[in-house]
């Protein structure tokens, strides 16, 4: 049932990737920012930043409303936004410094907070904006619904900073929550929850090369043991899931 609500693009080259993520989140753009008045939109780290190089190319530059963006993170590490470890920083370095998304729309962690205080402290910024119309809720669900969460999947199959086995897997009330053991480094981090990743409207897994192939397999076959990898728990309730993988990715799925 779970591949059924999932849409499985893949493409020859991380290249050609890269070209067609640019054309459905401008498109998705568009299509808020006439909707709405904004377009919400949730960014991960890894190599997920680099896919996004295109949005920052003609004809993208010139064309989307940047003015309606309005961007957030799904996991933060908790370090200075300066640190490059910094989810951030990765996406200011390589994104956001290069298109004119208007700085109070960009939402960045508190990084003077201990990773508790900053979790909730970005709870209440969403809350904020779900008041002022900003950010859309989700009727289904009673979590925030955003536009659109580009993603990533680790080689473990964690989305987020929700890893395999981990009790914060099943945290249902919070919208962000933190980590303080996280098995990757560094352990100190803030993740949304479950329910506001599955109450999104538009997801985009991205999952380009070799690395994550093992976890791609397990995902998207007919293979359901358990235990249940993160990302095949994240089934939206009312949205649209689409995989933007390359041919390495899929390499050892059965009739990809």
């Amino acid at each position: 049932a779970a591949a059924s609500k999932w849409n499985l693009l893949t493409f020859d080259t991380e290249e050609d990737v890269a070209v067609s993520l640019a054309k459905y989140t401008a498109e998705l753009s568009g299509k808020f920012a006439a909707e709405r008045g904004a377009f919400t939109v949730v960014l991960s780290g890894g190599t997920l930043i680099e896919t996004l190089r295109k949005l920052a190319e003609p004809p993208y530059l010139e064309t989307v409303q940047w003015s309606k963006w309005h961007v957030f993170w799904v996991d933060e590490r908790v370090v200075p936004k300066d640190h490059v470890d910094s989810n951030y920083k990765l996406a200011v370095d390589g994104l956001l410094s290069k298109v004119p998304i208007p700085t109070d729309q960009v939402y960045a962690i508190n990084d003077t907070l201990s990773a508790e205080g900053a979790a909730a402290d970005y709870e209440t910024v969403l809350k904020q904006l779900v008041k002022s119309g900003v950010l859309a809720m989700s009727t289904a669900t009673g979590f925030p619904r955003f536009d659109l969460m580009l993603l990533g999947m680790g080689p473990d199959g964690h989305l987020a900073s929700l890893f395999p086995g981990h009790p914060l897997l099943n945290e249902n009330q919070k919208w962000v929550t933190h980590i303080m053991d996280s098995p990757k480094p560094p352990p100190q981090r803030i993740t949304f929850t479950f329910p506001v990743i599955k109450s999104s409207a538009y997801v985009a897994m991205v999952v380009t090369g070799p690395g994550e192939a093992s976890a791609v397999k397990k995902v998207l076959s007919d293979d359901k043991t358990l235990p249940l990898l993160p990302t095949e728990m994240a089934i939206l309730q009312d949205g649209e899931f689409t995989w933007f993988t390359d041919k390495q990715a899929v390499s050892m799925l059965q009739n990809k």
